[in-house]
């Protein structure tokens, strides 16, 4: 009978030990999966965006710092895909029309950069940019002309392209938030714009009520 108690009693130190482990290594439980872990840890850290090169539809270029001052609300995309690129701006399109209009270009910028610069010049992108309503000023489409300058981009939000050979690419695909001093403050699930628009305005009304 002794035996058996200290059995049960090992088993459930063990099990108890293993959840605390989980615990700690998935910050509370919230972060169940690794890449849920991976941007966990990348809004931790907030990320500077670096002061890339932009060019956008209507072939001005400028450098990212254009936008400081203000929240940037950012996707990455390229224009010939065919499967969740759509969905990411028709998503985007959505949060822009639902945030309270006082705070578009303003308050925050939003922002489609292509990550396919040799085929998204700026006359596709500017014909690419009329199938969401996006006026090409508060919300503009734009690329990064300079591969290490996107290259650098990329990797600092996290964004994980990889080319197919067959002129697609495999990528993830979120929202990307960034403040008026130009750091990674939040990246949400696309799939979601009504709450990415609801936690959205949050910040921008708690900038306003400083």
């Amino acid at each position: 009978m002794i035996n058996k108690n200290k059995t049960v009693l090992s088993g459930v130190l063990v099990l108890l030990f293993g959840v605390v482990l989980f615990f700690a290594g998935t910050d509370g439980f919230q972060a169940f999966t690794a890449e849920r872990s991976r941007v966990s840890q990348l809004v931790k850290e907030q990320p500077l965006f670096p002061d890339v090169t932009l060019e956008d539809s209507k072939g001005r270029q400028y450098p990212f710092s254009e936008f400081a001052g203000k929240h940037v609300f950012i996707t990455f995309l390229y224009t010939a895909c065919g499967t969740v690129c759509p969905q990411l701006e028709m998503n985007m399109a959505q949060v822009y029309e639902q945030l309270p209009k006082e705070y578009i270009g303003s308050e925050i910028q939003f922002l489609s950069i292509s990550f396919d610069p040799d085929r998204d010049d700026p006359e596709t992108l500017d014909l690419y940019r009329t199938m969401f309503n996006s006026d090409g000023e508060t919300w503009r489409m734009a690329r990064i002309p300079d591969k290490q300058e996107l290259k650098e981009a990329l990797g600092e939000l996290g964004v994980i392209v990889i080319p197919d050979g067959y002129g697609n690419f495999a990528h993830n695909s979120a929202f990307y938030l960034i403040d008026p001093d130009g750091k990674l403050i939040e990246i949400m699930d696309y799939t979601k714009p009504g709450e990415a628009a609801v936690e959205t305005a949050g910040i921008l009304g708690k900038k306003g009520g400083k």
